[in-house]
This record gives structure tokens, C-alpha cells and sequence, in this order.
């Protein structure tokens, strides 16, 4: 095992699967000659050329409808976009083309294509720069949509993605990008669809994705100190759900808890609930509790900022009051 940030294990996945499939090429603002918005792509443009590391015009729908026509006719783009929040731009190639593609040709054509870039919240960036869209993507059918939470995770779950046949949305956290953790030393892939159980625990389960995780984990810490025992789940995959993994776990915690960065109308923590309900209703003894970003646009304040994410003491105290011990 060795220690790498976060970019580092992305760029690794990106240059393995380049190296292996020549295919495989990589678009996008500032990609090349700047080495990334966040230096992601360092070093890839004098590796593999100005064929396969494209910079492109600020120009969203642009560049990914040419993505999408290049996928169709066989090559395998990666599209990183500086921002999701850009990629509204964009979401016409992406919903009405790469998603619905495969069907409306009849099984004909393919469109293997990666959709990569900085997601979510990241401190002082506003409203229109804030916007976490997992829930927004995982609605569509034809998406994948994967958001991870370490570089283990984002090196193996982005090799997948970029061998798989079909459009995935890899959707990373600006805040992220510099963290550090441990990879192999030798080539990895994670399927994609497989959750994966952070924390084991006994008494309530806590469920999260991306960077919220490090809020689930660090409610997980806070709880063990009061002598309560939080298994604490990392999704991985939004789309599609490993709703067994959820259930299971709630068979043995009979209590859930859904950490999520998204808006509360039509989150995913709501569609988790209702899979938990649907399959497990029996096993809870307390109804599930969601913690989401409030209602609102994300302000500039950072105490307003603060105050509208998910956070520690917010996590804490739901899972105390599904497990009826809220003073």
C-alpha cells in the first residue's frame, strides 16, 4: 500500500486505462496544458499527446456533444468539467443523447463515456457554484452516477467507470481533491453498484456518500463515546442503489439515519427511505431520519453556510432520537 491525495489517484486511473486502451482520451477546460482546474490531469499531456489530453473552449454543450458522437463511434471519452454546476449547461447531451442513446437506437449503439468533475459545496463559491446534483442525475434512467469518499474508492470505481459501456457521472468534492489515503501498488478495479460498510456497529445505521461521509464518521466517533455503536455506510454508487447492503444492515441495527448533502425534496436520502420502508419496514423500530443541506440556495456567509449543511452534532442528535434517548 502506498499514500496518495485524492487527485493523484484519479490521475493514476485515468493514464492506467489510457496506457491499456488507446481509446480512451481525455477533454476538457484547462485539462492539458494547465494540468486541470485541479491538477487531476498533471502530467498527462506529455505523456499521451494533444490527441488524447484536449483542452476545450468554455463551452459545455459544446464539447460534450462531441463526447457523446465520439463515444457512439467507438472511442471512449472522459469529460471532466471544471464544476458540475457548469454542466447544467451541458445536461441536454446529457440526458437527452448519452443517457437515452442505447435505447432509442434499438441496442445499436453504445455510449461509453465518462462524465468527471468537482461537485457539491466548497466553501465561499455561492449559490450558482454550490450545487450538489447526484439526485438531480440519478433520476435519469441510462446514468450511472458514482460519488466517492477516498482514494481507494475513486481509483477503482473510476477504472470501472471508464470501462463500462454505458454513461457514468463521477461526481468528486473540490474539497477533496488534496486528501490523502492508501491505494495498492498493483492495478484494482471496484464494481460499480457495491456499497461499502465503513464502520461496523450494532445499534443504528448511518448511511452517507462523498464528502458527507467524513459528517457520518465523525458522528460514528462521537457516538462511541457515549457508548453507542454506529454502523456507518458509504453508498458509492447513487445509481444503481445496493439496497441489500442498506437493508441488511438495518435487519441488525433496526435504525437508520441518511446523511446527504442534497436538497431534501427528491434526495436521495427520500428514495433510501423508501427502499428501506419497502423491504425492511418490520425491522425498524423507529422511523428513518434524513439529514439534508436546508431548503434554501447555498448562502456566502459561512455561518449560514454552516448552518445549512449536514454536520456532526445535527447527525448526532437524529441518531439519538431514533434510538429514544434525545434528552
Amino acid at each position: 500500500m502506498r499514500t496518495v491525495q485524492f487527485r493523484e489517484a484519479l490521475n493514476e486511473a485515468m493514464s492506467e486505462e489510457m496506457r491499456r486502451d488507446p481509446n480512451v482520451f481525455l477533454m476538457g477546460e484547462e485539462v492539458a496544458e494547465y494540468d486541470g482546474a485541479y491538477k487531476v490531469s498533471k502530467g498527462m499531456l506529455a505523456e499521451f499527446g494533444a490527441k488524447r489530453i484536449i483542452d476545450t473552449p468554455i463551452s459545455e454543450l459544446g464539447f460534450t456533444g462531441i463526447a457523446v458522437g465520439a463515444a457512439m463511434n467507438g472511442l471512449r471519452p472522459i469529460v471532466e468539467f471544471m464544476t458540475w454546476n457548469f454542466a447544467v449547461l451541458a445536461s441536454d447531451q446529457i440526458i437527452n443523447h448519452a443517457a437515452k442513446m442505447l435505447q432509442m437506437s434499438g441496442g445499436q449503439f453504445h455510449v461509453p463515456i465518462v462524465f468527471r468533475g468537482g461537485n457539491g459545496s466548497a466553501g465561499q463559491l455561492a449559490a450558482t457554484h454550490s450545487q450538489s446534483y447526484e439526485a438531480f442525475y440519478a433520476n435519469i434512467p441510462g446514468l450511472k452516477v458514482i460519488t466517492v469518499s477516498t482514494p481507494y474508492d475513486a481509483k477503482g470505481l473510476l477504472k470501472a467507470a471508464i470501462r463500462d459501456d454505458d454513461p457514468v457521472l463521477f461526481m468528486e468534492s473540490e474539497r477533496m481533491y488534496g486528501e490523502k489515503g492508501e491505494i495498492p501498488d498493483g492495478e484494482y478495479l471496484l464494481p460499480i453498484g457495491v456499497a461499502d460498510v465503513k464502520r461496523p456497529g450494532t445499534d443504528v445505521t448511518i448511511v452517507s456518500f462523498g464528502k458527507m461521509m467524513k459528517v457520518a464518521l465523525g458522528a460514528a466517533e462521537e457516538l462511541q463515546k457515549e457508548g453507542i455503536s454506529a454502523e456507518v455506510i458509504d453508498l458509492r454508487t447513487i445509481r444503481p442503489f445496493d439496497v441489500p447492503t442498506i437493508v441488511n444492515s438495518v435487519k441488525k441495527t433496526n435504525r437508520l439515519v441518511v446523511v446527504d448533502e442534497n436538497w431534501p425534496m427528491g434526495s436521495i436520502a427520500s428514495e433510501l427511505a423508501y427502499r428501506v420502508q419497502k423491504d425492511a419496514f418490520d425491522y425498524l423500530d423507529a422511523p428513518v431520519v434524513r439529514i439534508n443541506q436546508a431548503d434554501t440556495p447555498l448562502p456566502f456567509s459561512p455561518p449560514l453556510i454552516d448552518a445549512s449543511l449536514p454536520n456532526v452534532e445535527r447527525v448526532v442528535r437524529a441518531v439519538k432520537e431514533v434510538m429514544y434517548v434525545l434528552k
